[in-house]
């Protein structure tokens, strides 16, 4: 397959000065860049995830998405800006650009970063120097972790948002 420069500009973070996690994942599949939002793909569990973790309906629309992220607090963005990628491969990518996290950090007092995946964890480390706690992905090459796993995983992330201290060996590595 032939390797491609992709950039993600047209996808904006979500946040606003009320956020107080941010969940960072590696960059977005061609499904979401094609649709202009994170976590498009129709196998990729996320939105479930979330949903179920804050007992919400699950949001659907893009509206929904960034309604039901500000309204739990939570900042959503990826590590990269830009890279070159075989499809959404994590292992293929090459000569990785990091966002201005920075954009965030201004306004918002985020109190953790979470990062789906173990490559957003490593990436966000060596590009930025940044901590963050890693998240198993939800992503359908994850299949193998059920949907009720990920839930529980995913936990941490309502407990962030309501200002309880982050026990970071309680989550899966």
């Amino acid at each position: 397959m032939t390797r491609a420069c992709v950039t993600h500009e047209a996808i904006e973070p979500v946040f606003d000065a009320d956020s107080r996690v941010l969940l960072l994942g590696t960059m977005p599949s061609p499904r979401s860049r094609a649709e202009r939002f994170y976590y498009a793909h129709p196998q990729n569990r996320m939105w479930r995830v979330l949903a179920a973790v804050f007992e919400s309906p699950l949001p659907v629309t893009v509206e929904e998405k960034k309604q039901f992220l500000l309204s739990h607090r939570i900042a959503m963005w990826d590590v990269l800006a830009s890279c070159e990628i075989e499809g959404a491969s994590d292992t293929s990518i090459r000569n990785p650009v990091p966002n201005d996290l920075d954009r965030i950090f201004s306004v918002a007092a985020i109190s953790v970063v979470f990062t789906a995946g173990g490559t957003a964890h490593r990436l966000l480390k060596k590009l930025t120097g940044r901590d963050s706690v890693r998240l198993p992905s939800t992503s359908p090459a994850n299949c193998a972790m059920p949907t009720e796993s990920l839930v529980e995983a995913y936990r941490i992330v309502a407990r962030a948002t309501e200002g309880q201290t982050i026990d970071e060996a309680a989550v899966f590595m």
